[in-house]
């Protein structure tokens, strides 16, 4: 019977030693504290019984032998944190009536009845961490389709530039078409490299009359002669009328209209390229974790306003009358030089 009341006894001990030993400490720190007549401070300053750790009274230089209570105002406290993230928090938090681990084991000689938190924290945690990466994946997935739109933009543009070349060199044709056609029907020949020649086999020519002056002229041919065309009752110019002369003018208008046409497309084209040049030169995170937001739009509501945020855009606010203000326009983040990208998702709310 006695011999069963020392095993006990011995078992209790061993126990209380090891509970002792364990509160406040980490599975990488378990080492240091396995000595059963002495302990040594951690950064080797003393060596101390080890009845002496953890009993309320701090006696290493470092706070080492007192990691599970207030006694050493530099000493830490390890929260086990069972479903969450452990973490450390200052030794003077330790029994203090206040909950600083959400397991609670920090206030385990306190009045105060701490409930373990540490699962739900966790699932939160382990939600918003699935968040994030589903951002950082759709963002790629944008980043990609952006760089791919903006490849196939510049594609378009560089063939559109040489269509734009072919039509100016049709419209410079059939205008000078137009005009040929429109000499041609008002009585004037088309200049040729026989004129520079003079009179050919079979061309007549008329000798003038001397005049007082003694000297000759050469009458002109007659397809050099002055030519101004009648107008009819109506006052138009009849030549206009020439279906040759028609067709002429409408081709070169419509030469015309085609490369006004198409410039106006190119010019768009060129806008949309440096605007979505633009939008891909945005900070949007280390990892483009926010790109998912370009194109986005999130309201929200107080008092009489209704104020609308598109990230990377600008901000509006509209009142109750429909008179809408532009607020701001995107500039840069505003966070600090540790966080710079101050933005909770959680925060957002609204529509796209």
């Amino acid at each position: 019977m006695h011999c069963q009341i020392a095993i006990a006894v011995t078992i209790w001990a061993a126990v209380f030693v090891e509970a002792r030993k364990i509160r406040g400490i980490s599975m990488s720190y378990k080492r240091f504290y396995k000595e059963r007549k002495s302990f040594v401070c951690i950064d080797g300053s003393r060596l101390i019984p080890f009845e002496q750790v953890n009993d309320d009274y701090c006696d290493c230089a470092d706070g080492s032998d007192e990691p599970g209570t207030a006694a050493c105002s530099n000493g830490r406290f390890y929260c086990t944190n069972l479903g969450f993230r452990p973490e450390y928090i200052p030794s003077s938090r330790v029994n203090d009536g206040i909950c600083d681990c959400c397991d609670g084991s920090e206030e385990y000689n306190s009045p105060v009845q701490c409930q373990d938190t540490c699962r739900n924290l966790g699932q939160r945690e382990r939600l918003e961490m699935e968040e994030r990466r589903r951002m950082l994946s759709e963002g790629a997935d944008v980043w990609r389709d952006k760089q791919a739109e903006l490849a196939n933009l510049r594609g378009v543009a560089n063939s559109m530039l040489a269509q734009l070349e072919l039509q100016r060199h049709r419209k410079s044709q059939a205008e000078a078409h137009r005009h040929e056609v429109l000499m041609a029907a008002r009585g004037f020949r088309t200049p040729s490299p026989l004129d520079s020649r003079g009179p050919g086999p079979g061309e007549t020519e008329r000798v003038a009359e001397e005049g007082e002056d003694g000297k000759t002229e050469q009458e002109p041919a007659a397809a050099h002669i002055e030519y101004s065309p009648t107008q009819d009752e109506r006052g138009e110019d009849p030549v206009e009328e020439d279906p040759d002369v028609k067709a002429a003018v409408q081709a070169a208008e419509a030469a015309g209209s085609d490369l006004r046409k198409a410039e106006m497309e190119y010019q768009q084209l060129q806008y949309d390229i440096r605007e979505l040049e633009d939008r891909l030169a945005i900070d949007f995170g280390r990892q483009r974790e926010f790109l998912f937001l370009l194109g986005r739009c999130f309201e929200s509501t107080a008092n009489e306003y209704s104020y609308t945020l598109c990230p990377f855009h600008q901000v509006t606010q509209k009142s109750r009358a429909g008179t809408e203000v532009l607020l701001g326009t995107w500039d840069s983040w505003v966070g600090t030089p540790e966080n710079p990208f101050n933005f909770d998702v959680g925060l957002l709310g609204g529509h796209s």
